[in-house]
């Protein structure tokens, strides 16, 4: 009962006509596959980094308008509270209200530098195209690339 088992591991898959593709070893098949895999993931943190500095570089972008923006209303703060400190202490005298058109002059600023930081902060997209991708392995390792489509 041991003589078919032996005959038959003796068998080299070349003789059976395989081509070379066909009788790689699983050692290398392994390799191959780790090989891969390991390109694949190299590659997913490339992008991964090239979508977070993008997202950071916008995100910077927005904080800075808004610390601009937070300027402009505390500058709005401290004009309107000296506006109306001078205009009750003076009744109408012109010291009150040229430091309320100041202030008006920095409400302004304010508001234009909030909605530019808005803008920007609406331009970070996160990493959308990593998050596909990487969404995307699990078939490709299964063999099914095409339910990814």
């Amino acid at each position: 009962m041991s003589e078919p088992y032996v005959a038959a591991r003796s068998v080299d898959p070349a003789s059976l006509g395989g081509t070379q593709e066909e009788t790689r070893s699983i050692g290398q098949i392994l390799g191959n596959v780790t090989q891969d895999l390991s390109t694949l993931m190299r590659q997913e943190v490339a992008l991964a980094k090239a979508e977070a500095s993008l997202s950071a570089k916008n995100a910077g972008k927005g904080i800075g308008m808004y610390v601009g923006a937070a300027l402009g209303g505390f500058f709005l703060l401290l004009f309107l509270s000296t506006a109306l400190m001078w205009a009750l202490g003076h009744l109408l005298d012109s010291d009150g209200w040229a430091a309320l058109i100041v202030a008006v002059i920095w409400g302004i600023i304010a508001a234009i530098l909030a909605s530019m930081a808005k803008k920007e902060m609406q331009k970070i997209r996160g990493l959308p195209d990593t998050a596909d991708t990487v969404g995307k392995i699990p078939n490709a390792l299964k063999g099914q690339e095409e339910k990814n489509l």
